[in-house]
């Protein structure tokens, strides 16, 4: 038992402080900053995140109710909601930014050797979003609805570990597509998408960076069959085709060979088909991706 320093300050331990301070002094962070310094607000909001406090004046009233252990726990003075709020106003937020990509990258280093379900040493990420509701009275300005404010956030998952590697949050109306602009492939690497995401012109952009993608297929795509190959269909293989677009604007956006796989998941009881860029992976992994 760890006797005399609280969870959290045991929590606090393991993050590099000597590197936070270097992206603080980057971005001049603490500049005329007396007591409330960058490292004060970075403890609040973790662990505002770490104990679900909902609000300023929440995360205000749960530190300072244990005013007697917050030295013991790292801060500084004390904390109150015209402080931290003018603070998350005014400093740079590409201090935290910086900070979270450092972090990232030590976190991806830990499981970069743990296995998957699917046996393939390729980085495999999986692309996504989520609608997050907001008070129209609040935040005028995120009108998703008639009468709903909502912003999307679009993440990156790297499933080795589940770790986000890259979020963007963007107004509720933004369509999840457009989010393949902003993200930059990783050649060699398979990024796992829902049908949200077909745009065949964006999709070749990943094959021309040397990525490969597996997404779900609309029901009324328009495509020929060149030829096909044999699956075992006692594993819920039902086809595996070398398919051409023939639809007037997508076999202009997406003009090379697609492979087009159709699986029967037993227990949902649902066929699925999939496209995939990637020719050499065997028919079942690529089922398995998309599942995984």
């Amino acid at each position: 038992m760890n006797k005399g320093q609280t969870v959290f300050s045991q929590i606090m331990d393991f993050l590099p402080v000597y590197e936070f301070r270097k992206c603080v002094k980057r971005y001049n962070g603490d500049y005329r900053v007396k007591n409330f310094t960058c490292w004060n607000q970075f403890l609040s909001l973790a662990f505002a995140q770490l104990t679900y406090r909902e609000s300023l004046r929440d995360i205000e009233s749960c530190l300072n109710s244990m005013s007697r252990r917050l030295y013991h726990m790292g801060f500084r003075g004390k904390i109150s909601k015209s402080t931290l709020a003018d603070a998350n106003e005014k400093r740079p937020w590409q201090i935290y930014a910086d900070f979270a990509q450092l972090m990232i990258t030590r976190a991806r280093n830990l499981y970069q050797d743990d296995p998957l379900a699917v046996e393939l040493e390729e980085t495999i990420y999986a692309l996504d979003s989520t609608v997050i509701d907001l008070c129209l009275s609040l935040f005028p300005w995120a009108h998703f609805r008639k009468a709903k404010g909502a912003v999307k956030m679009h993440t990156l998952l790297d499933l080795r570990g589940n770790i986000p590697t890259f979020i963007a949050i963007t107004e509720g109306k933004v369509h999840d597509v457009n989010i393949l602009d902003v993200l930059e492939p990783e050649q060699g690497a398979f990024y796992i998408m829902d049908r949200g995401y077909i745009d065949f012109s964006r999709l070749h952009r990943l094959t021309e960076k040397g990525a490969s993608f597996v997404i779900r297929a609309k029901d009324n795509l328009r495509f020929r069959r060149l030829y096909s190959k044999k699956v075992d269909k006692q594993c819920g293989l039902r086809c595996d085709q070398t398919i051409v677009l023939t639809g007037q604007h997508s076999k202009k956006d997406y003009p090379q060979h697609l492979r087009r796989i159709r699986y029967y998941d037993a227990i949902n009881g649902k066929h699925m088909t999939f496209l995939t860029n990637n020719f050499n992976v065997d028919t079942f992994t690529v089922a398995e991706l998309l599942k995984e």
